[in-house]
């Protein structure tokens, strides 16, 4: 009857002790900070291109970017299947730095442009 009491005892105390206390904290998103932005797209058509990839879209997610980030646009495009059955596909990208940002929004652009082109000259 001792070591039934004593075990009930320990089950109790171990029981009370094990309880969570609430936990009260507040979570905020002030401190959000984008660092080494990287955009990737992949088109089917000149259409998706056109709809997809705006230039105005491109200048929102650069001011996003903390002072002195580094920068990445790549475009790809999805052609035709090939005689070996495996699509072609086409690549441009760009590398820059948010020091810059009119000579980044430049090459985007000539990007989107070549990428259009692509897709008429087929």
């Amino acid at each position: 009857m001792k070591n039934l009491l004593t075990i009930l005892v320990l089950l109790v105390t171990a029981f009370s002790f094990s309880q969570s206390n609430g936990i009260n904290g507040k979570v905020t998103s002030n401190d959000i900070k984008v660092t080494d932005l990287s955009i990737s797209v992949t088109v089917d058509s000149a259409e998706e291109v056109k709809s997809t990839f705006k230039i105005e879209d491109v200048k929102e997610l650069l001011a996003e970017v903390g002072s002195d980030e580094n920068i990445t646009f790549e475009i790809t495009c999805n052609g035709k299947a090939m005689s070996n059955g495996k699509k072609s596909k086409f690549s441009y990208k760009v590398n820059g730095s948010n020091k810059d940002i009119d000579g980044f929004l430049t090459n985007v652009k000539k990007m989107r442009k070549a990428a259009i082109e692509y897709y008429n000259n087929k």
